[in-house]
């Protein structure tokens, strides 16, 4: 007799991803040993391709002649000199600015104070002292002058396009795609095209700066827009109000906090691109802490970095001060301090304008070669003590982990990675990756830069290894324990406030001039986004879900591993992403440290004309690498949320 099957049918299970990736690894490892060295597409530091030196000759013809462009270099170039005159360098045949130091001091302070509070204003004024005692006074007032130009140009248009992406559901769909492709690319990657189009100089640094700047405020704008409760717009609207006067009224109004936090990432992005921008001849602190890496001076390099650090302190302070102000207006005590506090600030300006002393600041910069000095024999002391850790530590490291991932990356035959590469994106993201994967991988090759290519991402690939357990680490820990986290989110926050340049110079101090250099880097800098990431998934994960498991007697340990981390298991994959586009910004900077690659490739084409288009092909393949890699990465949390979706459905229907 036939036998009968239930309704229970057995389910053919499939093998899971991970196994299916590693026996991906096994066969790749397996092939390297016997095809290594075939078809690598190898190019040496100075050989250039024919893509390359096309690049090079039509650089001028993109934006030469162009009426258009001529007019944007000309408007925002002026906008960036009008600047510079009012406060860093000698203008209108006086041997000083508009306004000296004693008036900048007073009108920052000032306005630290009218957006903040005292306490602001205090450590405004006392952080404007310090860097003139460093002797940096002029090179950070071309900073800020580049910086304030960039911002305010970035919010002209950055925040009309936030309030638009902020009414309208398509438009916000746009802006989400356009602005996820933005903040994937590294900083480098924005200053080779716009040279083709507004040359070397000034006005495309404040350019690159606006636009690389502008993501964060139109994100935060359209956010806080669509925040604000649909009862609250009814009621403007049931009161006769009309569209214009329910967005000045209700929708601005009661977005405020949340616009000006997005503008305080605008201004913190500016900050960082600036600097980095020296690499395209914006003048300022980048340019000092530019050449001092270039020539491995820790001094000139730390103490430039400080004066950075300073600057990026008072100008987070001060906006994070503003978005806290509570909105009201001011009473009549404060309205007299107010009236008092500007007539002090003119007083100041005039001084500023008509006497040596207030224009020219005091000190002769002996506090900035005492720091240069004793940085640079610290460097020494610590390189002469620990150097045999620390040395070690990278040689280990170097020769044990990178180089071996790097020779499989550079020796396999270019299309076995890629066969390898599109495979692990179907199996980790399905379709949705797979197709980035072959589009970027093609044009990888093409660039002619694919050694160089894989020498980056292998550097990425293991920093973002090592920034994921850390990450995950600290992540659960402040997530679980509300002391920790209310301790180490401040230093987080810091940490993110720092333009990647300056994470160079200790770990330059520390490990010498290597690519174990930019990994150590890349690590520290982007630990804290992948921390804030995973403590936030952790802290939302339901308080009934974690009693249930202890109520069971579940260990610590087991709450983590089999209730934690795996309902937040959509942060983690977030944290992976970001912590990718975070190491690849900094391993890209590396390239100034010894780094070599793809970072080098970009640098060396703004600095030898000849390289040129090879720096631009190598810009080119930092965006494939930045999109390939958050392409595979969504897709997988994508998948990984909707295979969680399929089994909690398919769980219930086994209990019905």
């Amino acid at each position: 007799m036939a036998a009968i099957t239930s309704d229970a049918e057995i389910e053919v299970r499939r093998p899971r991803r991970s196994v299916v990736a590693g026996v991906l690894l096994v066969v790749w490892v397996a092939a390297y040993f016997l095809l290594r060295g075939i078809d690598t597409l190898a190019l040496g530091g100075q050989d250039t391709t024919a893509l390359h030196r096309w690049l090079t000759e039509h650089r001028d013809d993109v934006g030469q002649g162009n009426v258009l462009f001529d007019a944007i270099r000309i408007a925002v170039g002026n906008f960036v000199v009008l600047l510079q005159d009012l406060i860093s360098q000698p203008s209108f045949d006086r041997p000083v600015p508009v306004i000296g130091w004693l008036g900048v001091v007073a009108l920052a302070a000032y306005g630290a104070w009218a957006f903040g509070n005292w306490k602001v204003a205090v450590l405004t004024a006392a952080g404007f002292g310090f860097i003139g005692m460093q002797g940096l006074w002029q090179e950070s007032m071309d900073t800020l002058s580049l910086t304030i130009a960039a911002v305010l140009l970035s919010l002209l248009v950055a925040i009309p396009l936030g309030i638009w992406a902020g009414l309208s559901d398509r438009a916000f769909k746009v802006a989400t795609l356009v602005l996820d492709l933005m903040q994937t690319l590294p900083t480098f990657v924005y200053l080779a095209p716009l040279t083709l189009f507004f040359a070397i100089g000034p006005a495309a640094a404040t350019i690159a700066t606006l636009i690389y700047a502008a993501p964060p405020a139109v994100r935060l704008t359209a956010h806080a827009i669509r925040s604000v409760p649909p009862a609250s717009v009814e009621a403007a609207r049931s009161l006769g109000s009309t569209r214009g006067q329910t967005l000045t009224k209700v929708l601005l109004p009661m977005s405020r906090s949340t616009v000006v936090v997005g503008i305080n990432q605008t201004i913190m992005a500016a900050l960082s691109m600036v600097t980095v921008a020296a690499l395209i001849d914006a003048p300022g602190l980048g340019q000092t802490v530019l050449k001092a890496l270039r020539t491995l001076d820790v001094g000139v390099a730390f103490n430039a970095g400080l004066a950075i650090v300073v600057l990026a302190i008072m100008l987070d302070r001060v906006t994070t001060a503003a978005g806290d102000r509570p909105w009201r207006t001011a009473n009549l005590r404060r309205r007299i301090l107010l009236g008092a506090g500007a007539v002090g600030v003119l007083v100041a300006i005039w001084f500023s304008r008509t006497y040596v002393w207030a224009a020219e600041f005091p000190a002769d910069g002996t506090l900035g070669a005492r720091i240069a000095t004793i940085t640079s024999s610290v460097t020494n002391w610590v390189q002469d003590v620990f150097g045999g850790f620390t040395y070690g530590l990278r040689d280990a490291v170097t020769n044990g982990l990178l180089n071996p991932f790097e020779a499989l990356l550079t020796g396999s035959p270019w299309w076995l990675v890629t066969a390898v590469v599109v495979a692990l994106a179907a199996v980790l993201g399905g379709w949705r990756a797979t197709v980035p994967a072959v589009v970027c991988t093609g044009l990888l090759v093409a660039t002619g830069l694919w050694a160089d290519s894989m020498v980056t991402l292998a550097s990425t690939l293991l920093a973002t290894v090592v920034v994921v357990a850390v990450g995950i680490a600290l992540g659960v820990w402040a997530g679980r324990n509300h002391r920790v986290d209310v301790w180490i989110r401040p230093l987080l926050d810091a940490g993110q406030t720092m333009p990647p340049f300056v994470y160079l110079v200790p770990f330059l101090a520390l490990f010498g001039s290597s690519r174990f250099t930019a990994i150590a880097a890349a690590v520290v800098f982007a630990v804290p986004v992948t921390t804030k990431i995973v403590a936030d998934g952790i802290k939302a994960v339901p308080v009934a879900t974690v009693e249930a498991a202890n109520s069971v007697g579940s260990s610590s340990w087991q709450v983590i591993s089999k209730v934690q981390l795996p309902v937040a298991r959509r942060a983690i994959t977030l944290a992976v992403n970001q912590g990718l586009i975070y190491v690849l910004s900094m391993v890209v900077c590396g390239g100034l440290v010894g780094a070599g690659a793809l970072g080098y490739d970009v640098s060396a084409g703004f600095v030898q004309n000849e390289l040129y288009g090879k720096g631009l092909a190598a810009g080119l393949a930092i965006v494939l690498l930045g999109v390939l890699l958050d392409r595979v990465t969504q897709a997988a949390a994508r998948r990984t949320q909707n295979y969680q979706g399929s089994n909690r459905n398919r769980s219930r229907g086994d209990k019905r």
